[in-house]
């Protein structure tokens, strides 16, 4: 995720990096450019059309389906960005749940279970990046040995709630204590069941394509109204036109799915180690 201060104006406007979209549609806007100088050749010096031909009427068009666009690619940037912040809510769940868990842990185990449950609650955290993010690293121990082919981070929280379960049994947890604490160990599962559905559920693929198909004709039927207008002038023109139009629809392509490497997706890797540092300073030594 790219860290910034959003009130830096002038250096954010003239700062580029991996996640600008100019770089990527750079080559798209010079093409589009080229098309669009040379259907004004075509239309003024060639056909030598007159301003009075009914192609002009065709520009009412774009303006009556230019509000509808508009309204469409916004709710395509909140419908992906409502994926986004709720993907960080949930990362943001489990860090306070695994905070909770430490807390109340601490003051109910001994040394050689708290240095168990210090190792195991910020594996979880790992164990859930990895699973997102179709990755699978070794991290079996000797006290937890894991499956690659099975859901890796079910292993996990069912590591968790055994030993608690074997230290309830042997009256370290007595029954109170252990209702305490089950709510902060079956929240990981059902947040890993949120993110998977954030993950497995894009947006469909009539509604994606539509818009890219939406965007793409809107694009190529403009030069041939505004050409009589703006002259040459046209191809600056369509190429940010372009930019503002299929740059929304990149960035929501982006981060419509949160938990990948791309520069705008969530820091799962330092949200796993704020939650590793946080049940340390908890149950380390």
């Amino acid at each position: 995720m790219v860290s910034y201060n959003p009130r830096e104006w002038f250096a954010l406007i003239f700062k580029f990096n991996k996640a600008d979209t100019l770089r990527e549609l750079l080559p798209l806007m010079l093409t589009v450019s080229l098309y669009a100088g040379l259907v004004t050749f075509v239309m003024l010096d060639v056909w030598q059309v007159p301003e009075t031909s009914l192609i002009r009427k065709i520009i009412y068009v774009h303006q009556t389906i230019g509000f509808v666009f508009s309204l469409l690619l916004a709710f395509r940037i909140n419908s992906a960005y409502d994926r986004w912040w709720e993907g960080r809510k949930l990362w943001g769940s489990l860090v306070n749940n695994s905070r909770n868990l430490a807390i109340k842990l601490k003051h109910l185990v001994d040394n050689q279970d708290a240095s168990y449950f210090n190792h195991i609650i910020p594996l979880y955290a790992r164990k859930l990046r990895d699973h997102l993010r179709d990755l699978y690293r070794d991290e079996s121990t000797q006290t937890i040995s894991l499956e690659p082919t099975k859901h890796v981070p079910n292993q996990v929280a069912s590591a968790i709630i055994g030993r608690v379960y074997q230290l309830n049994k042997a009256g370290v947890i007595n029954p109170e204590q252990l209702v305490s604490i089950t709510a902060e160990i079956t929240s990981f599962t059902d947040i890993c069941g949120a993110c998977e559905r954030i993950k497995k559920t894009p947006i469909p693929y009539s509604y994606s394509v539509f818009i890219k198909k939406f965007i793409f004709i809107y694009i190529m039927t403009l030069p041939f109204t505004w050409c009589f207008d703006l002259k040459y002038f046209i191809m600056p023109v369509i190429a940010v036109i372009l930019y503002v139009f299929a740059s929304i629809e990149l960035i929501a392509e982006e981060i419509e799915d949160p938990f990948g490497f791309d520069e705008n997706d969530l820091p799962l890797d330092s949200i796993c180690e704020g939650i590793q540092k946080h049940v340390g300073e908890l149950l380390g030594a």
